[in-house]
């Protein structure tokens, strides 16, 4: 008698783990398909090659007044010599400081971006949420991603609120 409830038990947590829904989608793919993601594209390598030429425009002038620079040097007096270099070193200064401000981490480029792409991603993934529902799906991944990332997971599996309490600790006790 044991023996068919441990059976059953199995067979029962088995099918239960089969029951999960597990599907994935290619945002890279579906991305591409938007018009408006191909427009902000677009508006984002525009302004990139604009900030990039005077870039190359305030490094060719450095180099220049650097070569001009050492023409002259020998024609020079010692104040003079330390005058033109302070200019080349400031204008060097400020060209790095104009490149970091268009395509730093925190630059225009990066902020422009977020701007312009993010909320078509947050479409996207409202998207991708809804159709999980209508279809009760637990998982969805996403194959575009170098790593498979899960961008759609059921709440009824997350158990982190389980772990903080085996831990020891009260969940929700700290904000962020």
């Amino acid at each position: 008698m044991k023996k068919y409830l441990f059976i059953a038990f199995l067979l029962c947590t088995t099918f239960g783990a089969f029951a999960q829904k597990f599907a994935y989608v290619d945002t890279e793919y579906i991305l591409k398909q938007m018009p408006e993601y191909k427009s902000a594209l677009n508006q984002l390598e525009v302004a990139s090659k604009q900030w990039q030429q005077q870039v190359d425009q305030n490094f060719s002038e450095i180099d220049r007044m650097y070569k001009a620079y050492q023409a002259d040097q020998v024609l020079l007096t010692d104040d003079m010599r330390k005058r033109r270099e302070n200019e080349i070193i400031e204008k060097e200064k400020a060209a790095k400081e104009f490149q970091r401000q268009k395509f730093g981490p925190d630059g225009d480029l990066f902020q422009s971006r977020a701007k312009l792409i993010k909320p078509i991603q947050d479409k996207v993934a409202d998207a991708i949420k809804q159709i999980a529902k209508s279809k009760f799906l637990d998982f969805i991944f996403d194959k575009s991603s170098e790593a498979t990332m899960m961008i759609y997971a059921s709440s009824s599996y997350d158990v982190s609120n389980d772990v903080i309490v085996k831990l020891g600790y009260k969940p929700g006790a700290v904000k962020n």
